[in-house]
């Protein structure tokens, strides 16, 4: 089959091009690489006019403030649209997300439309905020999500902006679009499944692939001190729940001054956050989310204790009687207790350090998960 990958905002659709490859298939990924963490695409829709030259990059900002508008948007649907030609003849269109080409609304509509006539089958991926998600987490219905600070506090709204936009009309309208054109959709962790199910919306439910292959899995081994690692996304932090990591990790310094050594970094390029993380023991992730993303199984492979989602539902979805990771809560005191418990029980750190990557390849295993994705499509 000859597959076209559109989007990439957390190297999900890298790992599926790599299992496709192993499979026989022919795979182009087209995407922005997402800003800052510089994934790799086939075909490069990343903005570069306006950020050629500090003063380019000052008048979009001058453009922004007066008309709300900004021109990196439209060069990327520009350049999409000259990419068009190439992109002809796929058997398979996977959209990342119902914002993939990360233009303008009705600019994306126009190119989708195009994109979809000049190919076969239209599969949307739905593994992250999108617009049924963000309209469930807004009845406040689970748990928790990554809605909670907001609806606790509207002061935040600015830090929520790239998540509301998707209940716009416009949006809306791009969603609904593409929903009308898709033959599949599919969803890539519980945080998705759920609320799609509660709308009344029909998925088929395929876990994230990674690329065991390619991530080295190190015995966690402690010598002098436990490292703990929190790398901090400036944009997506509040939704993260990175403060109460911020605070818990306060609290552990001094609780354990000659124990433990921590390293926080703040929105790096990808492979310097991959880097950055090889040589720490435990992960800190998120707090708002029932099941691992992304970032979670790639530390999870290479054997380290991550703190994410892994509520009930998660267990019983894997069938795990035992601790693949750690579930953390939206608790400084509870996330201080855990990081407390692995600190003074370094054998049981190891333990769930094993049990993580046997994890992870069993159920996550990229080509295993390729295949998912191939019967889901035909």
């Amino acid at each position: 089959m000859k597959i076209l990958l559109v989007g990439e905002f957390s190297r999900l659709h890298n790992s599926l091009k790599e299992g496709l490859l192993s499979l026989n298939h022919t795979v182009s990924i087209i995407g922005s690489g997402d800003d800052f963490k510089e994934f790799p695409v086939d075909y490069s829709i990343a903005p570069q006019i306006f950020l050629s030259s500090s003063l380019l990059n000052f008048f979009n900002k001058v453009f922004f403030k007066l008309f709300k508008s900004d021109l990196r948007l439209l060069e990327r649907g520009i350049r999409f649209y000259l990419l068009l030609p190439k992109l002809k003849n796929y058997d398979i269109v996977q959209l990342i997300n119902s914002d993939a080409i990360e233009t303008y609304p009705f600019a994306s509509r126009y190119l989708l439309q195009k994109l979809f006539h000049q190919n076969k089958k239209i599969s949307l991926l739905i593994c992250g905020e999108d617009t049924p998600i963000i309209e469930y987490l807004l009845k406040n219905e689970m748990k928790y999500s990554i809605l909670n600070p907001l609806i606790a506090d509207q002061n935040l709204k600015k830090d929520y902006n790239y998540s509301l936009k998707y209940i716009q009309s416009n949006y809306r309208k791009t969603f609904d679009f593409i929903h009308r054109k898709t033959s599949t959709i599919i969803t890539s962790d519980l945080d998705y499944k759920i609320p799609m199910e509660a709308m009344g919306l029909h998925s088929q439910f395929i876990p994230n692939p990674i690329n065991t292959d390619k991530i080295e899995y190190k015995p966690l081994i402690i010598n002098a001190k436990i490292i703990i690692f929190l790398g901090i996304n400036e944009s997506s932090a509040v939704k993260k729940g990175s403060m109460f990591f911020e605070k818990a990790l306060v609290i552990i310094k001094e609780k354990y001054p000659t124990q433990v050594e921590t390293v926080v970094t703040r929105s790096i390029p990808y492979q310097q956050y991959i880097e950055a993380y090889n040589k720490a023991h435990i992960l800190l992730d998120q707090v708002y989310s029932y099941d691992q993303g992304y970032n979670a199984l790639e530390a999870m492979a290479k054997g380290k204790v991550v703190f994410t989602g892994a509520e009930n539902e998660f267990s019983k979805q894997y069938h795990l009687t035992e601790k693949v990771t750690i579930n953390a809560l939206p608790n400084v005191d509870s996330i201080v207790e855990e990081l407390s418990f692995l600190i003074e029980n370094p054998d049981e750190l190891i333990a769930i350090g094993k049990r993580a990557r046997r994890f992870v390849e069993k159920e996550h295993h990229y080509i295993k998960i390729a295949q998912k994705y191939l019967e889901a499509w035909q």
